[in-house]
């Protein structure tokens, strides 16, 4: 034997490097190898289908359209059930053949003569997309173990059997760290049915540090605001009416988060969910919504405005450094004075509006805008503006934004390239340029002369590689017709100048 095969940090390591299809083999070959290739094979498992071929062919039979065992099950299939489960860390349960392999189990695990622990004593992770009817509900009981730490349940329903089980979720798992609940096609009614059932274990999990679910109601919500080691909070309150109003009541809050995601129909929403929370300490928060802002830029304007005030009086000021609002329509145009509330966070380093509203904002605007945030790292608006009735920003307002943010690093930003008079094209900046910046996405931002914003781009931000186009990408895909788009045809001539701008730079360097 070769004297290396008596390392076992060299042969756990030729495991994990071989090929899925080829560790039967490789567990066969030597004793050596066996246990950490068989290790290897099966602690990730993307189906439960191997534990069924693990058992005799013959052990199941259908009779009137259910799964039934056609004789015990003895000691030595145990036996050689337990060797491989007891090397599984984590398992996938998906829609494609659920039934065919879970049934089977589920049944088996009705004889199993022993605890859910003796059966999966190392399963950390579940991530179950699958149904949640009764005879799924077993296999579930015999997963959820004490070692458990991460689970991902997205479920289309749930029988009284597969709640009774997401009952007993604190007690069964209470380790867990990381959880995430969906319903695939929720509705308020399936959420209100299910919630009672995973609110209660939730206030058991003293250890969970992520949590991503539905709307618990306000009692369910007070339960997870008392989690102390929870960090990151993903709320989808997409299906709920209860927000369709403010609480007549106000909530705690957040005081210990480090990210709270919210997603809902509307911006109203929002605002009232946060307006109902006595304070938000977060450093980051994301909010999504479905549906427009408004209809007009009146009525668009004064809905953000409000939102920004309620945030402005609910987060707190020094410890939100993370903004992004997430839109479905930035049609609406809006005046950039909309965001004057979030000047009452000065440590804000990365603020990123996307589809929600067309901004009107000049050079000036934009300057005013950011003087107040020195810490900015990453600044994004969205991708489109109509330019018939919106004011955009020109490399003048490009130059002012560096010398208010010089730590950009990311910058996507609609502007009007061809207004480029007074700067010096060999130093668009005088002495200023931004050595950081690593992204910038000019989306539909209007063109004449490729050559010209390539020299300025590269004298402003000199260690850029190239200009993301991955708003022509998209339109190009979704219309064809954008291959001919005489602006997408400049812009892809900006990125070849930039890539040559680059290639003698670095040539430069080395003579």
């Amino acid at each position: 034997m070769h004297p290396a095969l008596a390392n076992l940090e060299i042969i756990h390591t030729i495991s994990s490097f071989t090929q899925r299809r080829s560790l039967p083999a490789l567990a066969s070959t030597c004793r050596e190898f066996e246990h950490p290739a068989l290790n290897a094979l099966w602690r990730d498992l993307q189906s439960v289908e191997p534990l069924v071929k693990c058992l005799p062919s013959d052990l199941f039979s259908i009779d009137q359209g259910r799964v039934v065992l056609q004789r015990p099950v003895d000691g030595k299939m145990w036996d050689t059930l337990f060797k491989y489960t007891s090397r599984v860390h984590s398992i996938t349960v998906t829609q494609k053949r659920c039934s065919a392999v879970v049934e089977p189990l589920s049944v088996l695990m009705l004889s199993c003569p022993s605890t859910s622990a003796y059966l999966f004593p190392n399963l950390s992770k579940l991530t179950w997309h699958a149904e949640g009817t009764h005879i799924f509900a077993q296999f579930l009981r015999m997963a959820l173990v004490p070692s458990m730490l991460v689970l991902h349940v997205e479920i289309f329903s749930a029988s009284p059997a597969f709640l009774s089980v997401l009952s007993s979720l604190g007690t069964l798992c209470p380790h867990l760290q990381n959880m995430t609940m969906r319903i695939r096609c929720e509705t308020d009614d399936l959420s209100h049915k299910i919630s009672p059932f995973i609110t209660q274990p939730i206030a058991q999990l003293h250890h969970l540090h992520t949590l991503s679910v539905w709307d618990l109601g306000s009692q369910g919500i007070q339960h997870v605001m008392k989690l102390r080691a929870l960090q990151s909070l993903d709320l989808n309150l997409r299906a709920s009416s209860a927000w369709n109003r403010r609480l007549c009541f106000s909530l705690p809050g957040f005081d210990g988060l480090k990210w709270l995601g919210l997603s809902t129909r509307t911006i109203e929403h929002a605002s009232n969910f946060f307006s109902s929370l006595q304070v938000v300490g977060s450093s980051q928060v994301r909010v999504s919504f479905t549906f427009q802002v408004a209809k007009s830029s009146a009525g668009a304007s004064t809905t953000l405005y409000q939102f920004f005030t309620v945030l402005q009086e609910r987060c707190d000021m020094v410890q939100l450094q993370y903004l992004s609002l997430v839109g479905c329509s930035g049609s609406v145009r809006t005046e950039s004075s909309v965001f004057t509330p979030l000047h009452a966070f000065p440590n804000l380093t990365h603020l990123l509006i996307d589809e929600v509203c067309n901004i009107s904002m000049s050079d000036e605007d934009l300057c005013q805008l950011v003087k107040a945030w020195p810490k900015l790292q990453v600044l994004k608006f969205s991708s489109y503006v109509v330019f018939n009735s919106t004011t955009v920003p020109t490399f003048h307002g490009v130059i002012k934004l560096l010398w208010h943010c010089p730590a950009l690093t990311s910058l996507s930003l609609v502007i009007d390239t061809t207004k480029v008079d007074g700067i010096n094209l060999k130093r668009p900046g005088g002495d200023l340029c931004n050595k950081h910046l690593e992204f910038l996405s000019l989306g539909d931002s209007p063109i004449q002369s490729p050559l010209n914003v390539a020299l300025i781009l590269s004298g402003l931000f000199p260690l850029l590689g190239q200009v993301d186009l991955a708003w022509w990408d998209m339109m190009k895909l979704i219309y064809p017709t954008y291959q001919k788009e005489p602006g997408m045809e400049q812009w892809v001539l900006v990125n070849s100048f930039l890539t040559a701008f680059s290639v003698v730079r670095e040539r430069g360097i080395v003579a």
